[in-house]
Formats: structure tokens, C-alpha cells, sequence
């Protein structure tokens, strides 16, 4: 067994200082001892995908990152693992706990999970050995992980057993909590503008130095078409991410970050509202484009029409949020949030459909991230 600062500290030697995932018993002396040291970052998310997600959208951002979670939450984050991290070619490293270990008494529900953790990592390709419960184990695991990080650029995973590391207590805490924020409607009632026509808008009034997360599917489609930046990050795959992601870059840059959501990827990661909201970035604009269906996959409906999107960001925390149904109501919701400290929330209903013939990015998702994570170092903060 060994101290959280036993191993910690060398992690932190090698850059790892930004620390994200979800509680597991087996993980609570080295989560408390991360919230406990100011020299590094502990953000706590609603799920594992949305901690795969902010941690992708730091690594962007120049950090070296850690996720945290018990082995069942790998359920919850192997499309983002998957369809994240290896098309962008974004490393991270996994400290999964070892529930349900095979010869160890456990609860019923670990039993399965317990007897394929292993195996699990090996079928989604993620290197991963044994975390080091001892001193002397430290450094050459260490290294070992170091290394394949940098080679790789994919993820690798410690799997951790129970009572590795001993507990040193959680320092008392004070919750942040934040004032209800402010909501504005803009709405007219008129037809409903196009996703096209809210991006142009976009672009005409976004600074040259922000940073901009494009969801999944025909929205990042759209912007690409539109104009291709450096400073743009067009997701693929990983739905109800770009939020996460965008969270991730925003609380490692100055920059405004600028995050294009859709109602369908909203709502399926809801949860990283409230982180959002807790973490509090001034920088961060979430905007969500809402056609009411799922456009890429035949036009199915989402529940967004029950949804109160504005309602939820302000209960969750948010400064700001406003509801538009129109090009000017946009224009002026993007004014006022560019102009104030955030997070702000923009709900936009736009009407379904897309550009006829629409293309797709011709750069690789990895020659995406390079690009943009190279934008966001660039101390002259505008786009190149």
C-alpha cells in the first residue's frame, strides 16, 4: 500500500495535474488527496463519457490528464474512448478500480464487470497494467505509461485493486453554489431560421480569437462547409460531448470558447449542464441548435420540445441564458454573452434540414485536433 502523494507526485513530475471522473471506494484516498493539493485540478463529472470528454477538450488545451472511475463506469465511457480519443488520437490515462475481482468477495452487481475488466481494455486496445501499490513500482510504471502516451497518443489504463493506496482524509470542503442567472426571450414567432443562417451569424460576430466545438454530425458539417478555421474542432462520433470538450478547453485558456450543440446531443449528456455550471468558466458560450429531431439518422424526434433548455442551464448554474427562435434574436443573445462573464446558454429553434450536398471535412480528425490544439497555444491568440 502506498500514499496518494507517493504517487501523485511523480505523476505530476511527468505533467499530469488535471484530474476528472466519478467516485469509486477503491479511488477515494487518491480523489481526496487531489481535491485536497492545490497543485492540481480536480474536476468532478456527472458521468465517466463526460469526464472522457472534459478531458480531451484539456489535453487540447495543453494538459496532461487523468480520468478516475470505478471499472463499471468503462460501460459508460467506451463510445467516447472509441470514437473520441482514437479517431483524434487524444491520450489520457484511465485509473480504473477493479471491482468484482475475480477471488474477492464483492457486491453482485461487480461480478461480471469484475471478470472482464481486462479483457474489456484489451478489446478496446487501451494498454493497461497493474497500478503500482508499491514504492518501488511507482517510477517504472510510471515510465512505462509515459511512454506510451507520447508514442501511441491513445489512452492507457492503471487497473487498481482494492486497498492500494491508504486514506488521509478529505479536507472539509464548501460547495460552490451560484446565483440564479439571467434569462432573456427573444423570441418572435416567426419561421424558424436555418442551422446555415444562425452559423453565418456566428461567424460574422465570433472573435478571431475564440475557440469553437462543433457537435457531431451535420452541425460540424455545416460550419465546415461555411469556413474552415483552425480555431474550429469538428466532433465526430462521441454524441453529447462537444460540451464536455468545450468544458475542458475552457477552463485551460483565456479565449472565449464557443460550444455548437444540438438538442439530441444535449440530451444525452444532461448531466454536463450542472458541471458546467459548477466549474463556471466566464469564458464559456453553449449554444444549442434545436431542429426538434435527429437529422443525421432520418429525422426522427427528440423530446426538445418539452425541454426548457434556458431553465435547466439557469438551475444548473449558469449566468446567463436565453431562448431565440430568429437570426436577429441570435445575434443579439451572442452580443450579450460574448460581452459578460459567463458560463451563457443560447437555445436556438431552428427548423430541420441541412444544405443540399453537403460535404465533409477534408482534413483527418487527428490533423483536426493538431491544428486546433496548436491554435489555442499560439500566444498571439488569433486564428492563424
Amino acid at each position: 500500500m502506498i500514499s496518494a502523494d507517493d504517487f501523485l507526485e511523480p505523476a505530476r513530475d511527468e505533467g499530469f495535474d488535471f484530474y476528472t471522473g466519478v467516485p469509486c471506494s477503491y479511488l477515494t484516498p487518491l480523489i481526496n488527496r487531489v481535491i485536497n493539493d492545490p497543485a492540481n485540478r480536480y474536476v468532478g463529472a456527472a458521468s465517466e463519457g463526460e469526464a472522457v470528454g472534459i478531458a480531451a477538450g484539456a489535453w487540447l488545451a495543453g494538459r496532461q490528464t487523468v480520468v478516475m472511475c470505478q471499472n463499471s463506469g468503462l460501460g459508460n465511457a467506451v463510445n467516447p474512448l472509441t470514437s473520441l480519443n482514437v479517431p483524434f488520437q487524444i491520450p489520457t490515462l484511465l485509473v480504473v478500480t477493479w471491482r468484482g475481482q475475480p477471488g474477492l468477495a464483492d457486491e453482485p452487481q461487480h461480478e461480471l464487470m469484475g471478470q472482464i475488466t481486462p479483457a474489456l481494455l484489451d478489446t478496446l486496445r487501451i494498454p493497461h497494467m497493474a497500478f503500482p501499490a508499491t514504492i518501488d513500482k511507482i517510477g517504472p510504471a510510471i515510465a512505462a505509461m509515459s511512454s506510451s502516451l507520447r508514442e501511441t497518443r491513445l489512452p492507457f489504463a492503471f487497473i487498481m485493486e482494492k486497498g492500494s493506496v491508504h486514506d488521509d482524509g478529505l479536507s472539509e470542503t464548501t460547495p460552490t453554489t451560484r446565483s440564479s442567472g439571467a434569462h432573456a426571450d427573444h423570441r418572435v414567432s416567426a419561421e424558424l431560421p436555418t442551422r446555415y443562417a444562425i452559423l453565418q451569424r456566428l461567424l460574422a460576430a465570433v472573435p478571431e480569437s475564440a475557440a469553437i466545438v462543433a457537435s457531431t454530425g451535420k452541425c460540424g458539417r455545416e460550419l465546415f462547409t461555411l469556413a474552415d478555421r483552425p480555431q474550429h474542432l469538428y466532433q465526430v462520433g462521441s454524441m453529447g460531448c462537444a460540451g464536455p470538450m468545450g468544458l475542458g478547453v475552457a477552463l485551460n485558456t483565456t479565449r472565449p470558447v464557443i460550444v455548437l450543440d444540438g438538442d439530441g446531443a444535449a440530451l444525452m449528456k444532461l448531466g454536463a449542464f450542472a458541471t458546467i455550471g459548477a466549474m463556471g468558466p466566464d469564458n464559456l458560450v453553449h449554444i444549442i441548435l434545436d431542429n426538434g429531431i435527429h437529422d443525421s439518422t432520418g429525422g426522427q424526434p427528440t423530446v426538445s420540445p418539452s425541454v426548457n433548455f434556458a431553465g435547466v442551464a439557469l438551475s444548473c448554474g449558469y449566468a446567463g441564458a436565453a431562448l431565440t427562435d430568429d437570426s436577429d434574436g441570435f445575434e443579439k443573445a451572442f452580443a450579450v454573452a460574448l460581452a459578460n462573464p459567463g458560463p451563457h446558454l443560447i437555445h436556438v429553434r431552428i427548423r430541420p434540414g441541412s444544405l443540399d450536398n453537403l460535404g465533409r471535412p477534408t482534413l483527418s480528425p487527428r490533423e483536426v485536433a493538431d491544428r486546433f490544439k496548436a491554435f489555442l497555444a499560439d500566444p498571439k491568440g488569433v486564428a492563424g
